[in-house]
């Protein structure tokens, strides 16, 4: 199945570090976030990617067009230096087509950009490349195919300090708790969707707003609850958290290096939906 990696934004919550760079290429590691995306997807066997490019495009190509296999594999050098040998690859089987989709489009934009790309492509998988997971990304498969909708969301808690207040009319705190503990969810920005939904999204909508209202209205859209790790990279101190992480050992979304373990069937309750 394909997979559509939206890379365009101009990561504005980040351009203390990342003025020079578009927002994907932030890197974790020796590697930017979204390798770290893809190799996720193509651990599930998902390793043929479009890349809607915008905002530092040329930064995208050029990393892969020069990628460096030896960064984050173990290789053997003998005859002086002139000869490498890989132990072990990490895209070598993998497709990626980049695909240029405007400077300043939104998401939706970019995504009716590539609407050619996915000719013969029943459904697909789509992603915001600022946020990653530990989900088994089966589960998620699983109920939307079993809902037999046209599109469908990862949900997760917010993870962000703020608080949430109950006021009354005359300024009185009914009540005050943590945005995580509040109940509320939000979109995670793992998308899997039908062909169809090209007809519910129209020149110059954003892919949440007008069309997720349409399909809203006819029972169209569902969301799959996720409480395990998910974690976005939207601002500086994200970016020092992921790497913190890193140096410690703590990548709870590098599935491809732990062992496979048996999927359990998704729970469902309703929720509400908060896009970002």
């Amino acid at each position: 199945m394909k997979v559509v990696l939206f890379c365009g934004g101009l990561g504005m919550r980040l351009r203390e570090y990342s003025d020079s760079i578009p927002k994907p290429m932030v890197t974790i590691g020796y590697r930017p976030i979204v390798w770290h995306l893809m190799k996720y997807y193509a651990h599930f066997g998902h390793k043929d990617c479009i890349l809607c490019l915008g905002h530092k495009g040329d930064v995208i190509k050029n990393y892969f067009l020069k990628y460096d296999e030896c960064l984050s594999n173990d290789f053997t050098l003998s005859n002086g230096g002139r000869t490498v040998a890989l132990r072990k690859t990490d895209i070598d089987d993998w497709n990626i087509t980049f695909v240029d989709t405007g400077l300043t489009a939104n998401i939706g934009q970019r995504l009716r950009a590539v609407e050619s790309y996915l000719d013969g492509q029943e459904m697909f998988l789509a992603n915001y490349s600022d946020g990653l997971t530990d989900l088994c990304l089966p589960n998620l498969m699983d109920h939307y195919l079993e809902k037999g909708k046209i599109a469908a969301f990862l949900a997760v808690k917010p993870q962000h300090s703020f608080h949430v207040v109950d006021i009354r009319e005359d300024g009185h705190v009914e009540d005050i708790q943590d945005l995580s503990k509040s109940g509320i969810w939000i979109n995670g920005g793992f998308f899997v969707l039908r062909k169809e939904i090209f007809q519910y999204l129209r020149e110059g909508e954003e892919l949440v707003h007008e069309p997720f209202q349409r399909l809203l209205r006819e029972e169209q859209l569902i969301a799959y609850k996720y409480e395990g790790f998910w974690k976005s990279m939207d601002t500086f101190k994200d970016k020092q958290q992921f790497d913190e992480m890193q140096s410690n050992g703590e990548t709870p979304w590098e599935l491809w290096k732990m062992p496979s373990q048996e999927v359990s069937p998704p729970k469902q309750t309703p929720i509400s939906f908060v896009h970002r």
